[in-house]
């Protein structure tokens, strides 16, 4: 990868501010010294989230399928269409050998060689209905399988955020930083595109917060702590419930934390594989880190599909914090 003269260091000076050759720059110029296969895979996630984009616009009613998946959430129209879009991509590329769905919590085969996918289809579906953003996390491992990796061994992790804005966070494993791409639609004869937008290089300490699973707060003492310091100190809650929204604007804002802790009456929701493990990796190349109050989520097995896990992403001093005031909880593990 030959690096675009002033990238690094107007990431390190000013991570908010794009760079002139960033605005022309498009996810395949980006890509084209990457490894062939791992270029094919990314190039086939980021096809698939420009088809969700589309998907989740031209879908007038989030209407309830009456089904469940086997996590025993509720499945909307547009979550079967969105894992569908995605499926058929991994599928088409040739370089995915294994896949698994949060809809569909199995290793299915790809018929294709060389990488394994992880992903959520559509995040925060169930606040969809409300208009608020939502998106799709992917996870992308080496090899065939995807039960016994850690989150340091993932090639590369792609965040879709569909809002007023449609844009991908992607990071890989051979690359600095975090990098953002936004999607211009198609206008005239020029077709859609993802366009270079943001180096996202650097996570600082700053005074914003976003706490998940606030109910916690009644049996877990820690938490109930943690979040009175926060606004003690005057913290600036920013927070949806959509995890996708509410993380990726760390990368933006470039400060805060993201929690979600566990409770003996609240216990961890939030999947290590198709959610938590991804948008780790992508948090440490943007300059922060992970925790689930004792240790990196990236250092953390997946033993199952459906293991759980509490959280905490941001900023290293707001995460050491939660080390020292909710610490760890035990991990939900299937029966």
């Amino acid at each position: 990868f030959r690096r675009r003269a002033g990238r690094v260091s107007q990431a390190m000076a000013d991570t908010s501010t794009d760079s002139k050759r960033g605005k022309e720059e498009t996810i395949d110029d980006f890509l084209k010294d990457a490894d062939p296969a791992l270029r094919k895979v990314l190039l086939a996630t980021f096809d698939a989230c420009a088809e969700i984009a589309d998907v989740v616009r031209a879908t007038p009613q989030c209407e309830v399928m009456g089904s469940m998946n086997s996590f025993g959430d509720e499945q909307l129209n547009v979550d079967i269409l969105c894992n569908e879009a995605i499926f058929k991509k991994l599928r088409d590329c040739g370089c995915v050998e294994t896949a698994s769905s949060e809809e569909v919590p199995t290793e299915e085969a790809m018929g294709g060689e060389g990488f394994s996918v992880a992903f959520d289809p559509l995040d925060g579906s169930s606040v969809i209905g409300t208009n608020f953003s939502v998106g799709t996390i992917l996870g992308i491992w080496p090899g065939p399988k995807l039960k016994g990796v850690k989150g340091s061994e993932m090639a590369a992790a792609v965040v879709a955020v569909y809002g007023p804005r449609t844009i991908i966070s992607l990071a890989m494993r051979d690359r600095d930083f975090a990098h953002e791409f936004s999607l211009l639609p198609a206008k005239g004869a020029a077709p859609s595109a993802w366009i270079y937008s943001r180096t996202c290089a650097k996570i600082k300490e700053g005074k914003l917060f976003a706490p998940g699973n606030l109910r916690g707060t009644q049996d877990n003492e820690g938490y109930g702590k943690l979040v009175s310091y926060w606004m003690t100190n005057k913290y600036t809650l920013r927070y949806t419930g959509g995890m996708v929204p509410d993380v990726n604007q760390l990368l933006i804002k470039q400060q805060g934390i993201f929690v979600n802790p566990s409770s003996p009456s609240a216990p961890a929701k939030l999947r290590l594989l198709y959610e938590v493990a991804p948008f780790a990796f992508l948090v440490h190349k943007a300059g922060g880190i992970s925790s689930d109050g004792r240790a990196s989520i990236l250092d953390i097995v997946c033993e199952e599909m459906e293991q759980r896990t509490q959280v905490a992403l941001g900023s290293e001093k707001e995460v050491r914090r939660f080390d020292e005031m909710v610490g760890y909880a035990e991990p939900y593990k299937a029966k």
